[in-house]
């Protein structure tokens, strides 16, 4: 997750004003806006975090869940891992507008192995940041190394490609964080307009606004070994499964989670019995990600031929509240 800091000392090094969350009395004339990266949220990337709506150290999405951190400013648009930042994941322009500001340069690194010293005064990264109508800005940090493809001073249409995905400045994953402002202030464009501590409020300023969901799936797979955050990130998890795997290891990294969730995970064979299982502890806190996995070793007349399916379970006071069913074929 990006760590706190971002928010604000992104907007300082563009020599934008501090937030301050807008509300209902803004100007009339709004945008709308286009999701500004080439993904659909569930099917090549997700929302990490929404805008921190609470004024206080406590924490609120415009949802009144806890999708977000103290202080965060913006929406956090991830892709799954390096791999797909590797093959390029455009970042597009939310609305018309001219190219204010553009900074290029900034290394891809996780924050977390090059520490938070390392992008001083640069913690939005590689970004721009675009002048709409009605006073608007949206900012866009985090891209690529190399990948920016305007100049200040540009018009760009909506939809016209910035660059791409990256995970430059102060972040530890690959994402776009986007701020929107209007008049300096700090709009959530999932609810414009809304009253400080309502809940499901204002309007959204999206074309098409994504369903909001406590609990995201963001990986699944198969390993030929134990599994670690780190290989899930970089995209090198997963091998080619065959026959002859040391191992049949399945795992899911999960975003969202919430103290006193319990995971769980089950492998079956081709004739339907379990192979594998794991049911983890309840949380103890609330998790911005989580991995899981379950493995055997395998048998000594190897692993037998057909479909192994998978179900991964998140259930809360007892209640099934995520599911997702994954499979391979042996």
């Amino acid at each position: 997750m990006s760590p706190r800091p971002a928010s604000i000392l992104a907007l300082l090094a563009f020599g934008a004003t501090a937030p301050a969350l807008l509300g209902a009395a803004a100007a009339p004339a709004t945008p709308t806006l286009l999701w500004p990266v080439a993904c659909k949220v569930g099917a090549g990337c997700e929302i990490q975090h929404y805008v921190d709506r609470d004024a206080s150290p406590a924490v609120k999405d415009y949802a009144c869940g806890n999708r977000s951190y103290d202080g965060h400013d913006g929406t956090d648009i991830r892709i799954p891992d390096m791999a797909a930042q590797r093959r390029g994941v455009a970042v597009l322009a939310a609305a018309d507008g001219q190219v204010l500001r553009v900074r290029d340069g900034v290394a891809d690194v996780s924050v977390r192995a090059a520490g938070p010293e390392s992008v001083k005064d640069r913690e939005c990264g590689n970004g721009l940041v675009i002048a709409h109508a009605g006073g608007f800005e949206t900012q866009y940090c985090h891209l690529a190394q190399g990948s920016l493809k305007v100049k200040p001073g540009e018009t760009v249409k909506a939809g016209a490609p910035l660059g791409n995905v990256g995970m430059s400045g102060l972040a530890e994953f690959p994402h776009l964080h986007l701020t929107v402002r209007q008049s300096g202030q700090v709009v959530d464009p999932f609810a414009y307009g809304a009253a400080a501590g309502t809940c499901n409020a204002g309007r959204s300023l999206w074309v098409q606004t994504p369903a909001y969901q406590a609990r995201v799936v963001l990986n699944t797979g198969f390993a030929p070994g134990p599994v670690t955050l780190d290989a899930v990130e970089a995209g090198t998890a997963a091998a080619p499964p065959g026959a002859d795997l040391p191992f049949l290891v399945a795992y899911v990294r999960a975003i969202g989670l919430k103290a006193g969730d319990v995971q769980e995970l089950v492998v079956r064979g081709p004739d339907g019995a379990v192979v594998i299982e794991n049911r983890a502890a309840p949380l103890a806190r609330d998790q911005a990600q989580r991995l899981l996995f379950t493995g055997k070793r395998r048998p000594p007349q190897g692993w037998a031929k057909g479909r192994y399916a998978v179900r991964y379970t998140v259930s809360a006071g007892g209640k099934a509240v995520l599911t997702r069913d994954f499979a391979l074929q042996i």
